[in-house]
């Protein structure tokens, strides 16, 4: 079994709790573990967690709340170095999404496949929220370079990018069964996006530049 990656100290069961679930998150999966477990790699009483958690998807959703906090934070920053270009924002944010997901891998399997209702948080919801928007603004931004009646909502573009973000990370980041690439995962994203913002005609084409 792992060893915490934080002692418990008194005053700080809480984050000990987040800690010792991270772990286990990341060595047997959101599922594969009871609110004992994570008491015990915590080094504390198994009665002790209900003092600030209701059972073991309050846990991992608060672990899953502070995922949100810093990937909000991080993806925030990188749209913000991009400025004032709205691709090279668009573009950080993309980048800043798989540096997460392989920098923070016990938050993001809480985060998106732990199965945990984040609408049912409000304080989870609120932080995804805005951590999702700073993807969002990033494609209402870089959509403006086309003509109102050709644009497409920002929304569908952000949703599009998050979904081929999240693809790449699955398959390629996180080393799934079977999936294999002579790419890295950087190179997969960035091609990816490039041909769908080229698709949308936000980006010009080969031809186009050449021409």
């Amino acid at each position: 079994m792992p060893s915490s990656r934080k002692g418990y100290h008194h005053g700080n069961l809480r984050e000990a709790l987040v800690n010792a679930t991270l772990e286990l998150i990341e060595s047997r999966g959101p599922l594969g573990f009871t609110l004992s477990e994570a008491a015990r790699l915590a080094g504390v009483s198994p009665a002790a967690p209900y003092r600030h958690f209701s059972g073991r998807d309050e846990l991992i959703a608060e672990v899953a709340r502070q995922g949100f906090e810093i990937f909000a934070d991080l993806l925030e920053f990188a749209h913000a170095k991009g400025g004032p270009s709205s691709l090279a924002s668009f573009e950080n944010v993309g980048r800043a999404y798989l540096t997460f997901a392989q920098k923070n891998p016990g938050h993001y399997i809480a985060m998106f496949e732990s199965g945990i209702s984040i609408n049912a948080n409000p304080e989870l919801a609120a932080v995804a929220n805005r951590a999702m928007s700073v993807l969002a603004r990033s494609a209402d931004e870089l959509s403006r370079r086309l003509p109102r009646n050709r644009r497409p909502p920002g929304s569908m573009v952000s949703q599009h990018i998050w979904a081929m973000s999240h693809g790449v990370v699955e398959l390629f980041a996180r080393g799934a069964p079977g999936a294999r690439s002579s790419f890295s995962p950087e190179e997969l994203l960035e091609a990816g996006v490039g041909i769908y913002l080229r698709g949308l005609g936000i980006i010009p084409s080969d031809s186009q530049t050449k021409g």
